[in-house]
């Protein structure tokens, strides 16, 4: 099946779907749209397919004269918002270290409304909702969210998992005081930035640094909840500038 009938666009609404990888029956990728939206990735109408994972999977699977299985999750929504409630759930759960062994997950950025919503410990949600918020910006900060790269039974993952490797702007860097690494809504870590570095291509950087350790920095940035709303919130960074 290629398409869905003029009828059934019609009436389907607003629609969350998964694509699956035939060769191993693991979720590779999960999308919202409307119309035939979910076909669009199978008939190659996506844009930016070059050295995208996802296409990738695609690939092979038409050379192992398999189809990718489509399924819609849900759907006859008339309200766009709740399809990315949903497509952000899955996304969520499905890239969450404890689950990953249920798909081979291959969205490059985060669901819509994550950043403080998405799933956590029982544990992890009464530290977010008893912390207090970070509002007093005295410095340049660069706020790095880690929720994919850090390990928390690794302790000493947590620079690493900062450190590298981000899409960022060589001009604001210089401006920068401290990178704030960011674990669920929460500040873990502050590091001050003694050196900046390019990847071979060139696209992504990272940075040599200490982790600060002092009391009135700490104070004003270490454990406080990161509420970020808006525009750029599927973004892994974002900036702070002192007030």
């Amino acid at each position: 099946m290629k398409e869905f009938s003029q009828s059934t666009i019609e009436k389907i609404g607003f629609y969350v779907y998964i694509l699956v990888n035939p060769q191993n029956n693991k979720i590779f990728y999960v999308g919202k749209g409307k119309g035939n939206r979910i076909f669009d990735h199978i008939n190659c109408e996506i844009d930016n397919q070059a050295e995208n994972e996802k296409f990738k999977i695609i690939e092979e699977i038409k050379k192992s004269n398999k189809e990718v299985k489509l399924y819609i999750v849900r759907h006859g929504s008339k309200d766009e918002k709740i399809a990315y409630e949903i497509e952000a759930t899955l996304i969520d759960l499905l890239t969450h270290r404890d689950f990953k062994h249920l798909s081979e997950i291959t969205n490059i950025l985060a669901g819509h409304y994550t950043w403080e919503r998405g799933i956590k410990t029982v544990e992890e949600i009464e530290q977010l909702y008893t912390v207090e918020e970070l509002t007093e910006v005295k410095h340049n900060l660069l706020i790095i969210n880690i929720n994919k790269t850090y390990n928390p039974e690794k302790e000493k993952n947590l620079y690493e998992a900062t450190r590298k490797s981000w899409r960022l702007n060589e001009k604001n860097l210089e401006k920068i005081d401290f990178v704030l690494a960011e674990y669920k809504g929460i500040v873990r870590a502050i590091f001050k930035p003694e050196k900046w570095y390019s990847t071979e291509d060139k696209k992504r950087k990272y940075f040599e640094g200490k982790e600060v350790m002092d009391e009135e920095i700490k104070k004003l940035y270490l454990n406080k909840r990161i509420s970020k709303k808006g525009k750029g919130q599927q973004n892994p960074i974002f900036y702070l500038w002192k007030q």
